[in-house]
């Protein structure tokens, strides 16, 4: 600027000075280039003097002007920078954060576009982070590798690099992949500064035009203040989302840290309350009700065949067989059918079940969890530590249950040998029935009462489960049980022929393999037991002898072989059985049909020698043989059931009944044979089921 001139200059400085007032006053003002340039240009309009004096002064108050725009300008960056370190220090969250940044970053710098890339030193690259006024997917998704165009070396050297228009720059290294992006993106000018902390670079900033643009160096050089701002910024995020995180974490972990501290106490004390139960020679009961109260649910304990042995609660009358089935195979809790199920195991070997109902099973992709009722529902899904409560159960319960059988063995070993002594024969007066009676008294066996005997036998793999069970039916009923001669034997106060048949059908369904019972009784008193167990021996092996393996029975059902196996042969009721229904017919009807059924067999099966011999006509020996086949069934001229009526009408003679009609018999009226054929309906003239026999003509 030129100095204000002396005293000697020319007459017309007044209006110069006018004009260099208006100027100053302009200047002051803020007035635009082209409101400053006025004074001059109508100073050099009017011919004034001092023009270029003037046009000097112009220069200077625009460069003036222009110091103070730079220095507004760069107040107001800089507010803008404060702004924005205040705007991120308020957030937390890293993504809000990234976003504030590259919004920020648009504004200040005026650019269409405005992103922010993250390094992962895994990859060595660095990839698209977050972007503003972006419009495609391609380059919202680009990944450019260290030294790969502009944001590539940014992120490789740590240095700021702007390009007027990326597309025509050699200096850096296209890709197709950024190529693609950018051309989509439609970005010509590009501007990238490092994101740095200390020595290490985290990322780049960007800053880019649709248009060809020259960044100057005070935009790279308020971007780089920007990215500075932004990398403690992004530090700051990241370290309160790590603290953020670590303190789920620890909450996490205290919250698994207590529950696992209240799963050891309920532990401990499950096991202190357990184990005193079992110290203290507990019932399966109150494991059980134990049990139950812990897990807050129902409970029932099953014996190996499903036998309920305790029960607290609502539930399933059996164990679920899917259920037992898996545990007993992998060792652990199942749940099947609304319920949880755990064998009780001692090795291999089950000893029984645990069927917990009331709490859910584990929600899974193939199974949900199954209700079995409105009481199955009240109970949410078992924890861990529950789970592993209600298999540590099954452990004490087994020890329980090993306890009771050892003890169990012990007694049984006791009346086993009571039973021995009970089933060998001794001469009379030498059995000393006296000791016996007082010994079966304190076992709470009455021998005074009706005992049934019965003999058991099934194959070799299965004995002594066939031993344990029938110990436990004996302890069940009252009785005493034990093995002889490689047989099981049980006497208890029960019907032979019910006893026997239940054990059969029980039995084998339990063991899955055929149990054969004999049986035999009523015996009273010490001394008859020995031969009532004979009897049950030849009856079990009349039962193998006869191919009824898996069945069971006593002498009287076996029809004339019992009569020739037993010693104590009750004819009677064997002939009452055969022919009581014949017998009363005869006795309440004044008919002859024991005697017709006499001359029939007496005959060969002969209709018309038997009709000789009874001195009737032959419709009336049919219609007679057609009433005997509806009182003993169709069947009754079949050979087996002939050979029994015959035995039994044998019997029934030498045990004095009525007498029968053979070829001596006394004659019968004709007329009572016509009597009997006109009280009966028309009948077919066939003789009913006789294969032998004649046929009406």
């Amino acid at each position: 600027m030129t100095d204000v001139p002396s005293p000697g200059t020319p007459a017309s400085l007044p209006a110069t000075a006018i004009a260099l007032r208006e100027l100053l006053d302009l200047l002051a003002a803020g007035a635009s280039a082209e409101q400053l340039a006025g004074p001059a240009a109508r100073a050099r309009t009017t011919g004034a003097s001092g023009v270029a004096w003037l046009a000097e002064a112009t220069e200077a108050a625009l460069s003036v002007r222009r110091t103070l725009d730079q220095h507004r300008r760069r107040e107001a960056e800089l507010a803008a920078l404060f702004d924005t370190a205040s705007d991120l220090a308020a957030l937390r969250g890293l993504d809000a954060v990234l976003r504030a940044i590259v919004r920020r970053a648009r504004t200040l710098l005026g650019t269409d576009v405005a992103y922010l890339t993250l390094n992962d030193p895994a990859a060595h690259d660095t990839y698209m982070r977050v972007t503003d006024g972006s419009v495609s997917a391609t380059f919202q998704q680009l990944r450019l590798r260290m030294g790969d165009g502009l944001g590539g070396l940014v992120a490789q050297t740590a240095r700021p690099y702007a390009s007027q228009d990326y597309r025509t720059d050699h200096r850096f290294r296209h890709t197709g992949a950024i190529d693609r992006g950018v051309g989509e993106e439609g970005l010509r000018g590009i501007l990238g500064v490092p994101l740095r902390l200390g020595d290490r670079v985290i990322g780049v900033l960007f800053a880019a035009d649709r248009a060809p643009r020259d960044f100057t160096p005070d935009a790279i050089a308020l971007l780089a203040s920007l990215a500075d701002h932004a990398a403690v910024a992004i530090d700051g995020a990241r370290l309160m989302e790590e603290t953020r995180s670590a303190l789920v974490g620890l909450k996490a972990a205290n919250a698994t840290a207590r529950a696992h501290s209240e799963a050891l106490r309920r532990a401990s004390d499950a096991h202190d309350r357990l184990t005193e139960l079992v110290l203290r020679g507990g019932e399966v009961g109150e494991v059980a009700a134990a049990i139950a109260a812990l897990l807050d649910g129902s409970l029932s304990i099953h014996d190996t065949d499903g036998t309920e042995l305790a029960r607290v609660g609502a539930g399933p009358a059996a164990p679920p067989a899917l259920g037992l089935a898996e545990s007993r195979t992998s060792g652990r809790a199942a749940y099947h059918d609304g319920a949880w199920t755990c064998a009780v195991l001692a090795g291999s070997e089950l000893l029984g079940t645990l069927v917990l109902t009331g709490r859910a099973g584990p929600a899974g992709p193939h199974e949900a969890p199954v209700e079995a009722d409105a009481e199955a529902a009240r109970g949410g899904p078992l924890s861990d530590a529950d789970l592993r409560l209600f298999e540590r159960a099954a452990l004490v319960t087994a020890l329980l249950l090993l306890l009771h059988r050892s003890v169990a063995e012990t007694e049984d070993r006791v009346r086993g040998e009571l039973l021995d002594d009970l089933l060998t024969a001794a001469p009379p007066g030498r059995r000393g029935t006296g000791s016996l009676a007082l010994r079966a008294k304190r076992l709470g066996v009455d021998l005074a009462a009706s005992h049934a005997v019965v003999v058991l036998d099934c194959d070799p793999p299965v004995r002594s489960q066939l031993v344990a069970d029938v110990a436990r039916r004996a302890r069940t009923l009252g009785g005493l049980a034990g093995t002889r001669e490689g047989l099981v034997v049980l006497i208890a106060p029960a019907r032979p022929g019910e006893l026997a048949r239940d054990l059969a059908q029980h039995l084998t369904r339990t063991l899955a393999s055929p149990v054969t019972v004999g049986a035999a009784g009523p015996a009273t008193g010490a001394e008859e037991f020995p031969h009532a167990h004979s009897e049950a021996r030849r009856c079990l092996n009349a039962l193998h002898a006869l191919g009824r393996t898996g069945d069971g029975a006593d002498l009287t059902e076996l029809g004339f072989l019992g009569v020739l196996l037993g010693d104590r042969s009750d004819v009677a009721a064997y002939t009452g059985r055969v022919l009581g229904p014949v017998q009363n017919y005869d006795e309440e009807r004044g008919t002859e049909l024991i005697r017709t059924l006499e001359a029939y067999f007496a005959h060969g099966g002969s209709l018309s020698r038997a009709k000789d011999a009874l001195h009737v006509h032959v419709n009336t020996v049919t219609q007679r043989l057609e009433r005997v086949g509806r009182l003993l069934g169709p069947d009754w001229n079949s050979p087996a059931r002939a050979l029994e009526l015959q035995l039994a009408l044998r019997l029934n003679r030498l045990a004095g009944g009525r007498a029968g009609a053979g070829e001596n018999s006394a004659p019968t009226l004709p007329l009572q044979g016509r009597g009997e054929l006109r009280d009966q309906p028309p009948r077919t003239r066939t003789s009913p089921g006789q294969p032998r026999g004649e046929r009406l003509r």
